[in-house]
């Protein structure tokens, strides 16, 4: 089942093109990972694809009415914006808003999705703390909750693990690994390619103002592909964990 159609999608900010004629579908059981060098437009992409920027082309996700949408797709910007010291438990609740009535207090139904997503970020200790008050990887990973807590068929997120410690950062990729094990499907931006090999069944490859590789990680991640988008050599070993790559030098 598709949950995003993009069909020549196109940009232009202040002048210049970011990217052109961009096309792919989004299925269920995917988890896809959006990569690509500084400036080739992967959080433009994505916010385009909410509508938040002007862009030509189609975006399924665009026809929606705003409740549509907020029901159809969660979304994390790279921005880690808490405003106010409220709870990490309310916090993460307002991910349920899309789902109840104006006003209404969360019933215990939509209570257990906010419990599962702070157990699922490992912040259950830190559940009654002012999120204005944690730490900038204890943040993010609240942020994360309260899109998991939305409970779309599709998550969007901008460089979540960014900030985050090695074993966060793996257990938040797993996590997104998860919604699409569980039908769901997932779209992450994310700069660490072992671990978007390890956890992601697809790469999008943006570079040259387009999709330069679309496909599983062993054909998008490359020697030729990744010099050619990232400009750097790179050494590639596959371990019993999975790929690891290492830059050497400029190209």
């Amino acid at each position: 089942m598709s949950l995003l159609k993009l069909r020549n999608l196109s940009v232009k900010l202040r002048q210049r093109q970011v990217f052109r004629d961009i096309s792919f579908d989004i299925g269920a059981g995917e988890c896809v990972g959006l990569i690509g060098p500084n400036g080739a437009g992967k959080t433009t992409l994505m916010r385009a694809t909410l509508g938040l920027l002007p862009s030509e082309g189609q975006s399924s996700l665009t026809t929606l009415t705003a409740l549509q949408r907020a029901r159809a797709v969660a979304w994390m910007p790279q921005a880690r914006e808490i405003a106010w010291p409220i709870s990490i438990e309310r916090l993460v609740a307002l991910g349920r808003i899309p789902h109840l009535p104006l006003g209404q207090t969360i019933p215990r139904q939509d209570q257990a999705f906010v419990d599962a997503a702070i157990d699922q970020m490992g912040l259950d200790q830190f559940r009654s703390r002012a999120a204005s008050r944690l730490s900038g990887g204890e943040q993010a990973r609240a942020l994360i909750a309260r899109a998991l807590a939305q409970d779309t068929p599709l998550l969007m997120a901008d460089e979540p693990i960014a900030g985050l410690d090695p074993a966060h950062q793996i257990s938040t990729m797993q996590v997104f690994r998860d919604l699409a094990d569980d039908g769901k499907a997932s779209v992450v931006s994310i700069h660490d390619l072992g671990l978007a090999a390890r956890h992601c069944t697809r790469l999008i490859l943006l570079a040259e103002g387009g999709i330069l590789a679309d496909g599983p990680p062993a054909e998008v991640l490359t020697p030729d592909l990744i010099a050619r988008a990232f400009g750097v050599s790179v050494w590639h070993e596959l371990t019993p964990n999975g790929p690891v790559f290492q830059p050497l030098e400029v190209v």
